[in-house]
């Protein structure tokens, strides 16, 4: 496909449908020539659907000096006070530096002295209990986030870790509470603006979802002992070489409209997988981002994924022989760094010796084409993302093709990409059965279909 040939150019993130050839054809593809180039001029002109959430498109390049300087001056602070961050959101707030910290910290160990974790991200108070008791003894920040201030899970837990610091830091406490929030407005604002916390704005025109390379993310990697620079700067390159309007030179726009291309032909569920252990949360990051952004008015493509070759010996049974509704992204490194050689042995008992003198990364990028062509020939579509190497640059570059690929995808389905009304309908059930004032009536109506014998 001459589709393909245009991506030579790209060196830090590749996309080939080499692997379903039989499933996807160059004049298909260009059939959404126009209306990608619609989408695109809508979104660089800032009129498309949902344009005042587009802060996120020029956010890596046009981020001001002095804030990165800033944060990277406090998270020295915390660095230098601290062996505990404690990030405190959900959704956006925290999957993107959760995401990126998972990927490029050790297995086993930081980067960094001070471990970030996290909470906010549900109400289990097991979880809470334990974080609560972990954290005595050790030297604590808190890096709350959240636009508004008010919403349920991060804002309980923010009130009990918020209790907590009074208790044990006294007046020291607001001294190493610092809030991420809306630059103006909101609840949170306002308790930050009384209580003296040191503060981070979130651009009012981009979303959660969209929002890794701001504060929301940039403070706690940067605390984790990660290159924002280098993060922002694969960003920045993403920008450059996805700038154009043509389906041919972009090649996040031709993975969205190979996405859409497929799901016009009944696929419908997309498997995002990798071959590296670290990247379990880039996937949860990926499927918000594609689920909160797709998901509505009874479309979208449902969003999965699986780690290889880990789950070949779990899911990979029905991926190869289940319904054929399912196709897949499947990212490979070129490059990860870290990498070790099988040794000959004189006996051979294991059988092996055939792989004698070979690297592990060797190993791992012949199961990627031994996986894809599999599935291929099983009637999975297999879309491959190659990406150069496994570091904060890359990662950068990657997050930010998925993202302008997800607004495309969801221009091209029909439905604003930066918008979540969906998320509300749980929101209001949940004040109502747990007693938020305001909400006497629908409380009535939920706990009468709840006991309800009918």
């Amino acid at each position: 496909m001459e589709v393909e040939k245009a991506v030579s150019k790209l060196t830090a993130v590749t996309f080939s449908t080499n692997y379903a050839k039989s499933f996807l054809s160059k004049q298909e593809m260009m059939q959404y020539r126009d209306f990608v180039k619609v989408a695109h001029n809508g979104m660089t002109e800032k009129t498309a659907t949902g344009s005042e959430y587009l802060g996120w498109l020029d956010w890596p390049k046009y981020i001001k000096e002095e804030e990165i300087r800033e944060i990277e001056d406090f998270a020295k602070s915390i660095q230098e006070s601290s062996n505990v961050l404690v990030v405190i959101g959900i959704g956006g707030s925290y999957l993107g530096a959760k995401a990126i910290q998972e990927m490029l910290c050790s297995h086993f160990t930081a980067l960094h002295e001070v471990k970030v974790i996290y909470a906010g991200h549900h109400l289990s108070g097991r979880y809470l209990t334990q974080l609560m008791n972990y954290l005595d003894g050790k030297d604590v920040f808190v890096n709350v986030i959240s636009k508004s201030g008010t919403t349920t899970e991060p804002a309980v837990a923010f009130r009990l870790i918020r209790q907590y610091m009074e208790k044990r830091y006294g007046a020291e406490a607001a001294k190493r509470i610092v809030a991420t929030t809306d630059a103006e407005k909101g609840a949170l604002r306002t308790l930050s603006a009384e209580a003296g916390y040191q503060t981070f704005s979130i651009p009012d025109d981009i979303g959660g979802r969209y929002s890794v390379f701001t504060a929301v993310g940039l403070l706690p990697l940067a605390t984790a002992g990660i290159s924002i620079r280098e993060f922002l700067n694969g960003a920045k390159q993403a920008m450059d070489d996805l700038s154009s309007s043509e389906l041919e030179e972009n090649t996040a726009y031709q993975y969205a409209a190979a996405r859409q291309q497929l799901m016009a032909k009944g696929f419908s569920t997309e498997i995002l997988a990798s071959f590296e252990a670290n990247m379990v949360y880039v996937h949860e990051w990926w499927k918000q981002l594609f689920g909160e952004s797709e998901g509505k008015t009874g479309k979208g493509i449902f969003p999965a994924s699986v780690i290889y070759p880990t789950d070949l010996h779990s899911m990979g049974q029905y991926i190869q022989d289940g319904r054929r509704l399912l196709f897949e992204t499947i990212l490979q490194f070129e490059e990860n760094g870290d990498d070790l050689i099988l040794e000959m042995e004189d006996d051979n008992r294991d059988g092996l010796n055939y792989l004698a003198d070979k690297t592990f990364s060797t190993i791992n990028r012949q199961s990627f084409d031994g996986v894809a062509f599999a599935h291929s020939d099983g009637g999975v579509p297999v879309l491959a993302l190659r990406v150069g190497a496994y570091d904060a640059y890359h990662a950068g570059y990657l997050l930010y093709f998925f993202m302008k690929a997800c607004a495309m995808s969801a221009y091209l389905s029909g439905v604003n990409p930066f918008d979540q009304p969906g998320v509300e309908a749980y929101k209001q059930n949940l004040y109502a059965l747990l007693g938020k004032p305001g909400f006497e009536d629908r409380r009535k109506e939920l706990e009468k279909r709840l006991y309800s014998n009918e």
